[in-house]
């Protein structure tokens, strides 16, 4: 089945969080260690969840040309409709210091890398305006880290089915890396107004996720795979 089956289906569903989810600002327990867990969410088995996550680090490589880049924040979006695995629609990974772009984070590239995607007249979809932001209602977005809340938020208006991260934003914090402590399920909990539903799974795979954010700030962490140490950096292929 594919994206423009779905079109119709009506936007307006209950906000789906997961259970048991204590949230603190600065250590939170709202982890779904779905890479360890046997379940299938919305049908969908771990071992599909963990493919995509995958790719999403592998949209650093895509886009960028490394696979290891300082903000190495990749994302990928995802039609579950679609047969088998599911059908990539889109990527995109962290741009700020390639462009300037200070909000062009790895979700914000992919959601933009979509509409272009979703609109375009000589693509597979050649979808309308309006036909395109009803679509993503029935995507999933894979990203290896946890959105900051400029992307959950941007997440939340985008309608998406699913959102789906690696690394924690404490896991980011505790690695060096400054964040606003605001976690996604707390923008999530306030975004019912939106009249959307997406459901959150979190820190999936985090054992291929983590050491993609681990090197930047401590020299002597490992360095993520096909990349090696050159000084107090990570470089592909490097020693």
């Amino acid at each position: 089945m594919s994206i423009r089956s779905f079109l119709p289906i009506a936007l307006a569903l209950a906000l789906l969080l997961p259970r048991a989810l204590g949230h603190q600002h600065h250590i939170r327990s709202d982890s779904n260690a779905l890479a360890q867990a046997p379940l299938a969410i919305n049908g969908i088995p771990p071992s599909t969840r963990a493919h995509w996550m995958r790719k999403a680090n592998e949209a650093l490589q895509h886009v960028h040309g490394d696979p290891c880049p300082f903000g190495a924040f990749g994302a990928a979006i995802v039609n579950h409709t679609a047969p088998g695995l599911g059908e990539l629609v889109c990527i995109g990974a962290n741009s700020n210091r390639q462009t300037g772009d200070p909000t062009l984070h790895g979700e914000i590239a992919a959601i933009q890398n979509c509409t272009r995607v979703l609109t375009s007249p000589s693509g597979p979809y050649n979808l309308t305006s309006p036909a395109a932001l009803a679509a993503f209602s029935q995507l999933s977005l894979y990203t290896n880290a946890e959105s900051c809340p400029m992307c959950a938020s941007a997440i939340r208006w985008a309608g998406f089915k699913e959102y789906i991260y690696g690394t924690s934003i404490d896991t980011l914090v505790e690695k060096g890396w400054g964040q606003i402590r605001i976690g996604s399920m707390e923008v999530f909990r306030e975004s019912f107004d939106l009249g959307t539903a997406t459901r959150l799974i979190g820190e999936v795979l985090t054992n291929e996720t983590d050491v993609y954010f681990g090197w930047q700030y401590d020299l002597e962490a490992e360095c993520p795979e096909g990349c090696g140490r050159v000084g107090s950096s990570c470089k592909a292929g490097g020693e």
